[in-house]
């Protein structure tokens, strides 16, 4: 695997160094000890999967709030997705900046978020499936949000959405909440 250290401190895009034969190939999508060379979250306590019927549905922008934050590591399985996060660790270098990675089933490139980021993405195929490792079990009460299309943060999503949850829908902007972000 390549660890490809992001413009957001400790966000790593993470690439396949597959070994082809007249078969096809052989890659690892996970290994502790690389994982842990990189200074990466190495337990995963839960494995979710998201399939989207539409081209355009936007999921996110969500987080865990202390002490529920989690690392993830997310793949697209089949079609591809625009994935974004934002970093909201105050005093982060990288703290209210964004950044965007197209993950594909062909590209099979993976994305590590560290605790402390909002994640989103938005669907660039139908019958698109993204699959989770997280690093941290569900906490409903640590649940949060900020908006996808808050004016400060200016993401550039590929797509008018074409399907929002109302959740989604009515999170608050970033600054609404920094001063609330635990340092």
């Amino acid at each position: 695997m390549q660890f490809d250290q992001t413009p957001l401190p400790g966000a790593h895009l993470i690439r396949p160094d597959p070994v082809h034969d007249e078969r096809g190939f052989f890659a690892r999508s996970f290994c502790v000890r690389e994982f842990a060379a990189h200074g990466l979250e190495t337990a995963f306590v839960q494995h979710s999967t998201s399939y989207n019927i539409r081209r355009g549905t936007l999921r996110g922008l969500h987080f865990q709030r202390p002490p529920h934050g989690e690392a993830k590591l997310v793949r697209c399985l089949s079609g591809a997705i625009w994935d974004v996060i934002v970093d909201l660790r105050p005093g982060s270098a990288g703290f209210g900046r964004w950044q965007g990675f197209e993950l594909t089933a062909g590209n099979r490139h993976q994305l590590y978020i560290p605790k402390g980021f909002a994640h989103g993405f938005q669907t660039l195929a139908d019958d698109s499936e993204v699959g989770y490792l997280i690093s941290a079990f569900h906490a409903p009460g640590g649940a949060r949000g900020i908006r996808h299309d808050d004016p400060a943060l200016a993401i550039d999503w590929p797509l008018a959405p074409v399907a929002v949850s109302e959740r989604d829908r009515s999170w608050p902007d970033l600054a609404a909440i920094a001063d609330g972000l635990p340092a």
